[in-house]
């Protein structure tokens, strides 16, 4: 490959990443079932794909069950502070799939990486987050006919799609990976809840335990955040716009207030909603001396960073990805300029819960190609039967063995 057929940062990390590539890949074994599937049937013969993923080994691991199914991929980054850099190197290296992603890029640099996959003239996007597909709409709508369809990984980018669709901008049909049940529960549930802390602890070393910790949002994925910072000590604080999910929370056994409020009492704070500016101004100027902000949704937008940058006097970094913001009355702490936590302080879910929503990606793809003339342009759920199928295949590779009911049952 040569070298202005991808760009990345450091080529001599290829060994390295590779070694990454294969310890998460033995920890993905529903995966690893569909790829030799797809070794044997092709179903995505011929095909170009293009893909704005979160560039991780087990990112790295659906990009090679893609190309066993007869695709030619090429990957940029749905996050600048997400990407490995070793792993970029590997699947320019070893796997010779292109690659246009480095760790820290500017947000313009970032873009510039999208419009050169996009200039490959994908028939099939992946997106993390909707780029690809905002990018086609916005700038380069002379290549929506080109589109069979695409696939959503995360919340954020789904609600985005779903707003294009009912004011009928989308164009091509989009599977919402996020919204099947096993991807919820692994992901979000399990996924996020324990990846969150693990980057919240690595980036600041704090005990949790008897720590208020405001967390804004109770969906799948706060759902698990809490149960997890519950689990070692914290006093769980929700935040909730939601009657239904804040009802739940206080059900749950979770304190349950507005925002004005729990900003006087926390000292962790934690977003999880996918809304704009959910932690604003006026929460800044009450907040203790020294709490500490992150967040764990898509956008780094939940946080008002402007509002926190005009607040203060000066700013320093005090660890890697832990920034002090000095007001003239306290120090706020930033995690991580305010983006994926989880990816950018850690390193994201563990492969053992990528394996289901990875292979609910693949199998969705494949979906597409099938049916792709009967799907009009909106957003569509994983079919239940790829989802159930996920779910068995799970299991199987578990070792567990569960019963068959004796009556049907509808739904």
């Amino acid at each position: 490959m040569t070298q202005e057929a991808y760009d990345i940062a450091f080529p001599d990390l290829a060994e390295a990443g590779r070694r990454k590539i294969a310890w998460a890949d033995q920890q993905m074994p529903v995966l690893q079932q569909i790829r030799r599937e797809f070794t044997t049937h092709q179903p995505l013969s011929g095909l170009r794909l293009a893909a704005s993923l979160h560039v991780t080994a087990e990112t790295a691991n659906l990009l090679r069950t893609l190309r066993a199914g007869g695709a030619e991929v090429i990957l940029c980054a749905s996050d600048p502070l997400s990407t490995q850099d070793d792993i970029a190197a590997s699947l320019v290296h070893d796997f010779e799939i292109p690659v246009f992603a480095r760790r820290a890029e500017s947000a313009s640099a970032h873009y510039r990486q999208a419009q050169r996959v996009l200039d490959s003239h994908p028939q099939i996007t992946l997106d993390d987050g909707a780029t690809l597909i905002g990018e086609l709409h916005k700038k380069r709508k002379h290549q929506l006919s080109e589109l069979i369809g695409g696939t959503e990984e995360t919340t954020t980018g789904t609600t985005r799609l779903q707003s294009m669709a009912r004011h009928g901008t989308l164009q091509y049909p989009v599977i919402a990976v996020n919204e099947a049940r096993t991807t919820r529960l692994s992901d979000h549930r399990y996924g996020t809840g324990q990846s969150t802390l693990d980057g919240l602890l690595r980036a600041t070393n704090v005990l949790l335990a008897g720590k208020h910790l405001v967390l804004c949002g109770y969906g799948w994925s706060g759902k698990g955040i809490a149960l997890r910072a519950k689990g070692m000590g914290a006093v769980v604080i929700i935040v909730e716009v939601n009657p239904v999910q804040a009802l739940e929370a206080a059900l749950d056994g979770f304190f349950v207030t507005n925002m004005a409020y729990a900003a006087e009492l926390g000292e962790i704070f934690i977003t999880a909603t996918g809304d704009l500016n959910v932690i604003r101004e006026e929460h800044f100027r009450v907040m203790k001396d020294g709490a500490i902000l992150c967040n764990a949704g898509h956008f780094n937008s939940e946080i008002e960073i402007p509002a926190l940058e005009e607040m203060a006097t000066h700013k320093e970094e005090m660890r890697p990805g832990v920034m002090a913001y000095h007001t003239p009355h306290k120090t706020l702490y930033l995690l991580a300029e305010g983006r994926l936590i989880n990816l950018t302080a850690a390193e994201g879910h563990p492969a053992a819960v990528m394996d289901m929503s990875f292979a609910n990606q693949a199998l969705s793809l494949a979906y597409l190609v099938k049916h792709q003339r009967d799907l009009g342009p909106r957003v569509y759920p994983v079919p239940p039967e790829i989802d159930g199928r996920v779910a068995i295949l799970k299991l199987q590779a578990m070792g567990i063995k569960i019963d068959q009911p004796r009556i049907a049952i509808d739904g």
